[in-house]
């Protein structure tokens, strides 16, 4: 009798310090690797993590529209026919090969402080979007401590089963020797037959939920090289009833910490700078601008000095009624031509300028008016979703400590059902071994204890989760 209770209660509390039988011999995790895993295979935090990247670009792409702009344009054209010489101006009739070259740079003086709130906004946005990374990050980490307390939950359970299995086949190895003997009837033994393949089949149930909550947590590391898991079992101290945060003070730290409610604050923000940006057209735009170009053209031609030609001409006058021939010679002189090469060209007709351009809104269809007032309702959107950042969070905590008291007074209640139980398992497996009760009596005994002290196991992990669950909202560590 009392080497059957003994071994009880040393199965009971090796349950809640000692691995599990049957465990693989994969490296142990412990609850940081587990996290580590999961924070680098999620792929909501890759997402995350690459919107932070687009955003960080946007915001430096924006710093640099105060700098000046230079742009350049070359042109190559070919002209057939009749047509104006780009050189010249005048018209030609011959295939024409012309290059325009304009180099101009212009800088924003003034324009409404659009870009200056552009800026801002944008980082925004980058402050924002990493908010976002770290409430994903929190979030993972918080499913990951959840499945991890799971497996141990499973774990535990696992092991009290095996132990009923064990301490079942003790009494039916005994009784089967007692029946033998005639000292006990066959339905005894029957009896306590039917009541090991219960507990077999107890065991069995525990491990497939062993295998399931594995399975959960290899699905949050996501990570394909690791097909098997043992867990580091760490030390899940025994929960108490002296969680007395009140729900004020758990929200109050929450609004200060949580990321999800700073990065909605930061977009509402955000929307507000999106309505003086969408202001900023209703102001003048100044800019200053600077321009060079030149032009070359095949057409454009140059005069050389040449040798000079003598022409002889006779002419004839009327002298006395007769024809008299006279011989002057003219000189003239010589020239020929020649292309002007393209260097010189761009050279001799560079040109530039410098100037300021203002520019002043008159009338533009309405559209800064419906700019602006898209602008002034997406504040409001950005603000109800913060409020609703804000509810969903007052709800949760609301609902999680609600959770954690009823698991506190469950498992308060069931460590106070098992004491009991003990005892009068205890005193029920003496009369049994005295022959004072049947079987029945026995096995109702002691299934009403292994009942109560599964669901106390069951009670504990839920109690300890729930509180995580509040820790998570005030910021404090996950670890044990």
């Amino acid at each position: 009798m009392m080497t059957s209770l003994k071994v009880w209660f040393l199965g009971v509390s090796l349950a809640v310090t000692l691995p599990a039988f049957g465990q693989t011999t994969a490296p142990k995790k412990s609850l940081q690797d587990c996290v580590d895993i999961a924070w680098k295979n999620n792929l909501q935090v890759k997402q995350s993590e690459v919107q932070v990247e687009v955003n960080r670009n946007t915001f430096e792409q924006s710093k640099y529209t105060r700098l000046p702009t230079l742009n350049s344009a070359i042109t190559q054209g070919l002209n057939l026919g009749r047509n104006i010489d780009p050189f010249t101006n005048a018209y030609v009739t011959q295939t024409l090969n012309y290059n325009n070259l304009n180099l101009t740079s212009s800088e924003i003086i003034y324009n409404g402080g659009i870009v200056t709130n552009t800026i801002k906004q944008n980082q925004q946005l980058l402050e924002a979007s990493k908010l976002d990374v770290q409430a994903t990050r929190d979030q993972v980490a918080l499913n990951v401590v959840l499945a991890y307390l799971q497996v141990l939950n499973n774990e535990d359970v696992l092991a009290v089963s095996r132990t009923q299995v064990d301490i079942t086949g003790q009494q039916v190895a005994r009784t089967e020797k007692l029946v033998s003997a005639g000292a006990l009837p066959q339905a005894n033994l029957l009896d306590l037959q039917a009541q090991y393949a219960n507990d077999e089949l107890s065991v069995v149930t525990a491990e497939n939920n062993l295998v399931i909550s594995k399975l959960q947590l290899l699905q949050l590391m996501n990570d394909p090289e690791i097909q098997e898991i043992t867990l580091d079992r760490m030390s899940v101290n025994t929960p108490d009833d002296t969680y007395n945060t009140p729900i004020q003070q758990i929200y109050a730290s929450a609004l200060k910490t949580q990321a999800a409610v700073q990065a909605a604050d930061l977009r509402t923000l955000s929307a507000r700078t999106g309505v003086a940006i969408a202001r900023g057209s209703y102001f003048p735009s100044l800019a200053f601008n600077v321009s060079l170009g030149s032009n070359y053209s095949s057409a454009a031609r140059r005069s050389l000095a040449g040798n000079p030609t003598t022409i002889t001409n006779t002419a004839y006058v009327d002298f006395q009624g007769q024809q008299v021939p006279i011989t002057f010679t003219t000189t003239q002189p010589g020239y020929t031509t020649q292309n002007i090469p393209w260097s010189e060209q761009l050279t001799n007709n560079l040109n530039g300028g410098v100037g300021l351009s203002l520019r002043i809104p008159i009338f533009n269809a309405f559209q800064v008016r419906y700019r602006t007032a898209n602008a002034s309702l997406s504040v409001q959107n950005q603000q109800y979703q913060a409020d609703n950042v804000r509810l969903q969070l007052r709800q949760n905590i609301e609902q999680a400590y609600v959770n954690m008291t009823a698991a506190a007074k469950r498992y308060g209640s069931l460590t106070r059902q098992v004491e009991a139980l003990a005892l009068a398992f205890k005193a029920s497996e003496s009369r049994f071994n005295a022959g004072a009760i049947n079987s029945v009596d026995y096995n109702l005994a002691k299934s009403n204890l292994d009942r109560s002290r599964i669901n106390q196991i069951q009670a504990k992990y839920d109690y300890v989760l729930r509180i995580k669950v509040l820790d998570y909202y005030q910021n404090k560590p996950l670890s044990f």
